[in-house]
């Protein structure tokens, strides 16, 4: 009964920004940008406080693991859901993190007009690596124009369906990270799997919960060998943090 009473709550915060988003896209990108943000900030806020307030759902921010971090950062993470998109952009809510993404999302209702109109990098799914390394160049060098943007990576590639983490791939990281030459944030999440779909958001909304921690931070590396190392120590630091979450 909570649940449902949090889904149509969850349905009338969203339902007015959405309708404005869709009809602005078509005609101004910076009314787009507001809806957007509008969503992904104020709403996003609203959402968590109702899930909190009706189904107990809790976003376990371990806000003190950001004390002394650097201006701007890459961060590489887990990936869980599309929820992990607003999870941290709730978490880092003072900058803008801007995703690389599968251009699939694109066709995904609102979520599609949200991330084109804030400018996350959406990678071609059917291009060439070629394409893909190129739009990952020029997301780098427009996060190298704005000191704003903290560029956010799942080097998994793909959502973990049962929140085991997967392997870790180097490609993008790299990319970015060598136009970028920021120092490399390694976060983690755990939550979201369980509410990859329909039938699992209404039976794990009750009493759920949805953690986020920044586990580690590294300087800018200097050469494939030190991001190589930066991955491969990433991948082993979420996996151990994923285990204490779990008990």
């Amino acid at each position: 009964m909570f649940s449902l009473i949090s889904i149509i709550c969850l349905v009338g915060i969203v339902a007015f920004p959405t309708l404005m988003l869709t009809i602005c896209y078509p005609f101004s990108h910076k009314a787009a940008l507001f809806w957007s943000d509008y969503i992904t900030g104020k709403c996003a806020r609203q959402v968590f406080a109702v899930l909190g307030l009706y189904s107990k759902f809790n976003l376990a921010q371990d806000k003190k693991s950001k004390d002394g971090l650097p201006e701007q950062f890459l961060i590489l993470s887990n990936h869980q859901s599309l929820f992990d998109i607003v999870v941290y952009l709730v978490f880092f809510s003072d900058k803008k993190v801007r995703f690389v993404a599968k251009d699939s999302l694109s066709k995904v209702p609102m979520v599609g007009k949200m991330l084109k109109s804030q400018g996350h990098c959406m990678i071609p799914r059917k291009g060439s690596p070629m394409q893909a390394m190129d739009t990952l160049k020029k997301f780098g060098d427009r996060v190298k124009r704005d000191s704003q943007i903290l560029p956010l990576i799942f080097p998994e590639g793909t959502r973990s369906k049962d929140g085991r983490l997967g392997k870790f791939y180097a490609a993008g990281f790299r990319m970015v990270e060598n136009t970028v030459k920021l120092p490399v944030v390694v976060c983690a999440l755990d939550g979201g799997w369980r509410l990859a779909n329909i039938l699992r958001i209404v039976s794990n909304l009750s009493k759920g919960i949805y953690r986020v921690k920044v586990l580690k931070v590294y300087d800018s590396p200097k050469g494939k060998e030190e991001e190589k190392n930066i991955l491969s120590e990433a991948s082993e630091l979420i996996n151990r943090q994923l285990k204490e979450w779990r008990g």
